[in-house]
């Protein structure tokens, strides 16, 4: 990375690029499992010993990040509040927020709501309780596009461009998935995801659950995200597993719908 003030990319502007690397700040102590010191900070962004300063000292001023003696620096006490603000706000979240309710108690399980989150995809809402099991797929965790059903519809979805550079960034972890060994089979799994609507698999992210997933698109018809039932068995019969497939499209068109008629 830059490790001048002065250096800037011609087509972007230097405040864009000063922009990038405030925002790097926030990314490396997300990334961080523990509090990072100021010299740790220092020496994986490579920035300037001043220009790190001034960055800490905005963030720090706006609650993005604070600090312990000792403990380094940590993610700070507004992102609990742009949290708290976001699910008060998220229309997303205030469509489904019923429609989630429902689904949960007539189905039985928990039911998610996920985004799209750079090239992941985060829970930003749950519904509903399971003595039975307790879902890994936490609000605010986020998973890879290809684990589990929330997941993978969403990227069954995507323009086939972003598949493919998914699938070269990660061949591996792709052909693990069970998606396919070549680009050519994960675009013909997708494709079949795609044309069913919904995604169902078991024990993807939680051991011993099915969980079962639609898209839900935003008013250009593009996918925002999905919304899915996880349930606390496996080895369903494949009517019982249709039957709720349709159940989660119908809701999660019912979603769709609301967000539109906000235009």
């Amino acid at each position: 990375m830059p490790n001048s003030d002065a250096e800037s990319d011609p087509a972007r502007g230097t405040s864009s690029s000063s922009l990038e690397r405030l925002i790097s700040v926030l990314d490396v102590l997300e990334e961080s499992p523990a509090g990072l010191t100021f010299d740790q900070m220092l020496e994986v962004l490579q920035l300037t010993r001043s220009t790190l300063y001034r960055y800490v000292k905005i963030l720090s001023e706006a609650g993005l990040i604070t600090s312990l003696p000792d403990l380094g620096y940590t993610l700070g006490p507004r992102v609990a509040e742009l949290d708290y603000k976001m699910r008060a706000q998220d229309p997303l979240i205030h469509a489904a927020r019923p429609v989630m309710t429902e689904l949960s108690r007539s189905v039985g399980g928990v039911a998610l709501l996920c985004r799209r989150y750079r090239d992941k995809v985060l829970c930003v809402h749950q519904e509903g309780f399971s003595e039975t099991f307790r879902s890994a797929y936490e609000r605010g965790r986020d998973w890879p596009l290809f684990k589990g059903a929330a997941s993978r519809i969403i990227l069954a979805q995507l323009h086939a461009r972003v598949v493919s550079r998914l699938y070269r960034e990660r061949t591996q972890e792709f052909a693990a998935s069970g998606l396919g060994r070549t680009l050519d089979a994960v675009k013909a799994s997708l494709a079949q995801i795609r044309h069913a609507g919904w995604c169902a698999l078991e024990s993807e992210v939680t051991s011993g659950v099915t969980g079962i997933a639609a898209a839900v698109f935003d008013t250009q018809s593009l996918v925002v995200g999905s919304l899915s039932i996880t349930v606390g068995k496996t080895a369903m019969k494949d009517e019982e597993v249709r039957r709720i497939a349709e159940r989660v499209k119908f809701c999660a068109s019912i979603v769709s719908n609301a967000i539109s008629a906000r235009k």
